[in-house]
């Protein structure tokens, strides 16, 4: 592994360097162009790239790790080969493809998202990760005279539903076509770039810590913006200003109201909670110049909270000819949405805070006003967003200052601490190279912050890569069209994911290792001139456990008939258990308590090592496991069949191979068993939000409201078909299916039928951009169901794309 230094190299260093680079034509020419010098790290993964060496390069947010991609750019065309950029989300490929059409011309460059398809020949294409995985199963002809594959942000491989996509790109690529993975700081990437250099050869990993722009901590009390660290403890030490501050608030008599409010600052505020109004902490970012800023928010509502209180309290950022421009750029691009359709979006409220320099950013806008409040960030005309931590992930939008309003978040259940690694996301986007000599974060002050914790975030590294990959129905049947049973069982075997689980269990068999020779001292001691003490032993532990069970199967209050039964045949074991234990030899030994003890030790560690014996065998070849048992149920269902001592896919499995998404076995069946051929395309569209749709609130018990007509009788065929599968899925020991939603059916089957807009938003209780999201999602779907399905199901799924893809939601495609 090379690692980037923070110290200057010495003058025979960069003769060195200099005359080795002498053998690197194509990095001279490179950096010619270029008008600034690069990074250590940089001109490592470029020097290495040029020698015939794929690359990990991990390094801070705003390090300039994209450099690198771009000389992958400069080789393949210096080849004349190929390359392809892949990004994570749409956004990102939108922004890259700019960059580089730019750069090189609009012929040169093709982009290729889930919404587009422009030239997709080119010597460069910008693409999504999951374009490019589907291309590689489809063995299509576009992978010809690929040299290079620029994996960007490719720490996204341990998302829990995406992530598989990264691995299954890494693991199928033509082994000629050489890999620059660029990731953020994590702290495994010795193990992450070692599996790299196993499945795809000869592999630099280059990582680097420093930031190009050092990163200041501070913490904002009251009105005071005081330094987190004391100044020159390189971040070992609090500032003791603050530890002092934060002990005398925490001694102070509580002056507020009786109900503990802590939101009333302007009236009797509790003293020991100096927190500001967001309209202020902007204020006096401003005064101390630390703007632009992002403002992270763990909350969409938080973030529109915000923007409103800035424009009561009268913030205005900006002068009245950047207002002017900020219009202009806003009313052209939002220019083509209907009238009736802005005031439901909140577009005038929305135009009025830029205006003034401030906007809010997350998933549930309209995907226009994002891009707009991202180009005008960009343009240093808006100031400060109020953004929820999915922009840590996203494009790339520097500031000066990253502001975060508390250091825990709701994530579903429970309000929980952010992490170490999560914090350096979040703050890597402050400091602007090449504008800003230093960034700065800012901790808004909480009652319940404690110093030396935000210390400890801010001083941690710790951001662990960790696979997510697991096989699929769908990846089952196209890995076997592409390379055969065999084959696939064998790549799988070699993914991240089984890497690590093999890794792991190196640790495991040293741990048992070590248990079993304490294991044979403690036989030693349980040696009785009676019997077997140890088969004894053996007998009161189990006697032991199933006691405790009992006692908790009691404390649950079971009352039923089944429950009952089975307490009686628990009780009636433990009697048998105490009569063999009464009969056993040893039960008569004067030192039967002094063995005992030895025997609790020696059975505690037997389950030990018994527990770790079992987790070695559940992670050797897991994923081959699975991937077999998924080949078992297929065959069962007729979507592979034997052949030749492999196995091929079937016309179903043909159907399968082009279905992608978390309930494709289930969407297989119901196309193969023509369970939605009676549906009317308003009806497929109300299926197909039943199939994608996830909804993240609790809602108990709520009875959704459905279509009329044929479709509550084709969704029941549908659910009763689930539930087949769940019992096939149990069978083979396979994750079951879960449940169907339908929390978005009536609204999309509303949408589909000509409703309002703002009459599907409110009955569906989504924010404009989250319908967008789900819609599109659903369009995704029906257009599978299109390509794959008989002749009647692909009509009425075009005419339902065509009805539910309209209005805003047509709109998004193209702007």
């Amino acid at each position: 592994m090379t690692t980037s230094k923070s110290s200057e190299p010495s003058l025979a260093d960069r003769y060195r360097r200099a005359k080795s680079k002498s053998k690197f034509p194509e990095f001279e020419l490179f950096t010619h162009e270029l008008r600034f010098p690069l990074d250590d790290f940089q001109e490592q993964a470029c020097l290495a790239l040029e020698a015939g060496a794929g690359v990990l390069v991990a390094a801070p947010t705003g390090a300039g790790k994209t450099i690198v991609g771009e000389f992958a750019i400069h080789l393949a065309l210096a080849k004349g080969q190929k390359v392809f950029y892949t990004t994570p989300i749409k956004a990102l490929s939108n922004q890259k493809f700019a960059e580089l059409a730019a750069r090189y011309g609009k012929n040169r460059v093709g982009l290729l998202t889930g919404d587009s398809n422009s030239n997709s020949e080119a010597e460069i294409v910008v693409m999504t990760t999951e374009v490019l995985r589907n291309m590689i199963y489809a063995t299509s002809t576009t992978l010809m005279d690929l040299g290079y594959v620029v994996m960007d942000e490719v720490h996204y491989l341990a998302d829990r539903f995406r992530g598989a996509v990264w691995e299954e790109v890494i693991l199928h690529l033509p082994k000629d076509v050489k890999v620059v993975s660029l990731s953020a700081t994590v702290s495994n990437a010795e193990e992450f770039g070692a599996w790299l250099a196993e499945v795809r050869g000869n592999t630099e990993i280059i990582v680097s810590e420093i930031r190009p722009v050092p990163l200041h901590q501070h913490v904002m009390f009251g009105e005071e913006l005081l330094e987190l660290f004391e100044t020159g403890s390189n971040k070992t030490r609090v500032n003791p200003e603050l530890l002092q501050k934060h002990q005398a608030r925490q001694r102070a008599p509580h002056r507020g109201p009786k109900n503990n409010s802590r939101s009333n600052y302007r009236g009797q505020p509790d003293r020991r909670f100096p927190r500001l109004e967001k309209s202020d902490v902007v204020e006096l970012l401003d005064r101390a110049e630390l703007l632009p800023a992002i403002f992270f928010i763990f909350s969409r509502v938080g973030c529109e909270a915000s923007v409103s209180a800035c424009r009561r309290a009268g913030v205005r950022l900006t002068t009245s000819e950047e207002a002017k421009e900020i219009r202009k750029i806003a009313e052209a691009r939002c220019g083509s949405i209907a009238d009736e359709d802005l005031d439901t979006l909140g577009y005038f409220d929305w135009l009025s805070s830029l205006e003034r320099g401030y906007a809010a950013h997350h998933a549930g806008m309209l995907p226009a006003f994002k891009e707009v409040v991202e180009e005008l960030f960009l343009r240093k005309l808006v100031r400060v967003v109020f953004a929820t931590e999915t922009l840590a992930l996203g494009i790339n939008m520097p500031a000066r200052t990253v502001v975060l309003e508390r250091l825990d978040k709701f994530n579903g259940e429970a309000r929980v601490s952010i992490t170490a690694g999560e914090y350096t996301q979040l703050t890597g986007r402050a400091g602007r190279r090449g504008i800003d000599t230093e960034g700065h974060a800012v901790i808004l002050w909480g009652q319940q912050l404690d110093p030396n914790m935000v210390a400890g975030l801010a001083s941690k590294r710790t951001y662990p890569l960790n696979s997510s990959f697991r096989p699929t129905y769908n990846m089952a049947v196209n890995l076997i069209s592409a390379f055969g049973a065999q084959t696939a069982s064998k790549m799988l075997e070699r993914s991240f994911a089984q890497f690590q689980a093999d890794r792991s269990v190196v640790g495991l068999a040293q741990v048992i290792a070590e248990k079993q020779a304490s294991l044979e001292s403690y036989e030693d001691a349980l040696q009785c001139h009676l019997g077997n003490f140890i088969e004894y032993s053996g007998i009161r532990r189990e006697i032991t456990d199933l006691e405790r069970k009992g006692a908790s199967w009691r404390s649950r209050g079971g009352k039923d008939i089944r429950e009952t039964k089975s307490m009686r045949q628990h009780e009636s074991h433990i009697a048998e258990l105490k009569r063999a234990l009464r009969a056993h030899a040893c039960h008569g030994c004067n030192e039967r308590e002094a063995h005992s003890r030895w025997g609790e030790r020696y059975q505690k560690l037997r389950a030990e090592i018994n527990t770790a014996v079992h987790q070695i065998e559940s992670r050797t070849n897991q994923v081959s496991k699975v991937f077999s048992r998924i080949c078992d149920l297929l065959q069962d269902l007729a979507y592979l069949q034997p052949e030749d001592d492999d196995l091929e896919i079937t016309e179903s499995g043909q159907r399968l191979a082009k279905i992608y998404g978390e309930r494709d076995l289930l969407i297989a069946q119901c196309v193969n068993q023509g369970t939605w051929k009676d549906l009317d395309a308003p009806s497929l569209a109300a299926m197909a939000a039943a199939l994608v749709y996830e909804n993240r609130r609790d809602d108990g018990d709520y009875e959704p409201k459905l279509p009329k007509g044929r479709f509550r009788e084709v969704l029941e065929r549908t659910e009763l078909i689930q539930e087949e599968l769940v019992e096939l899925q149990t069978k083979y020991g396979l994750a079951p299916e879960t449940e169907l939603d339908l929390g978005l059916s009536w609204p999309i089957y509303r949408w589909a039928t000509g409703a309002r807009l703002d009459d599907v938003l409110k009955v569906s209780g989504l924010l404009a951009g989250d319908f967008i999201r789900w819609s599109k999602q659903i369009i995704d779907l029906l257009d599978q169901l299109a390509q794959g399905a008989d002749a009647e199901l692909a009509e009425t799924a075009y005419n339902s794309m065509d009805l539910v893809k309209r209005g805003i939601v047509a709109y998004s495609y193209y702007i």
